[in-house]
């Protein structure tokens, strides 16, 4: 399909808005786990470097497709969903192990709730927009995004959690729940 195609077009420009918003994500999140001394913000820091780098595997897939291509793509994906549960998994567990407790972070619940929002109106975006073009690469990286959303959710659930009732562990014991999903998701992307 030419890049002119208005489907494509709105394909490339969902995954231009989530490599920006993650660029600029990233930037925020580095500030805020620093300031908080959090975990959980620079654990989602790095996955939304994940999620720059699954953008860029659908950038240059959308740009130029053909059959290999999206395999290859797929596969970079799937990769991309393994590296983010063993990342949580470990992060969880070195956390609740040491009993890390972070100060609060306003900022850090103000971007986390921001970017559930913005993750899940992509993610459906994406979804759409994949389905009408019968790209699986889009469409699986929706997914991708869709996990961005619940790992937001997560972060802020936790940040919150911790601000308003000291449940340090919060965070890390949802990460659990991101690390099964992520496998599932990588399991069904690598095993196609």
């Amino acid at each position: 399909m030419p890049v002119s195609s208005p489907l494509l077009r709105r394909g490339l420009h969902l995954e231009y808005a989530t490599l920006a918003w993650n660029l600029v994500g990233v930037c925020v999140l580095a500030w805020a786990a620093i300031t908080a001394r959090s975990v959980a913000l620079g654990g989602f820091g790095l996955d939304s470097m994940i999620e720059i780098g699954a953008s860029s595997v659908v950038i240059w897939e959308l740009t130029g497709s053909d059959e290999r291509r999206q395999r290859r793509a797929l596969r970079l994906i799937g990769v991309a969903f393994v590296l983010l549960a063993i990342y949580l998994l470990v992060q969880s567990t070195v956390v609740l192990a040491v009993g890390h407790h972070a100060h609060r972070s306003p900022a850090g619940i103000a971007w986390t709730a921001v970017t559930a929002v913005v993750m899940f109106a992509l993610a459906w975006g994406k979804a759409r927009t994949g389905e009408a073009l019968g790209n699986p690469v889009l469409q699986t990286e929706g997914r991708v995004t869709f996990v961005d959303g619940i790992l937001a959710t997560a972060v802020l659930a936790g940040l919150a959690l911790n601000a308003v009732a000291g449940w340090w562990w919060a965070d890390p014991a949802a990460g659990y729940v991101l690390v099964f999903y992520a496998l599932r998701e990588a399991r069904e992307i690598l095993m196609a």
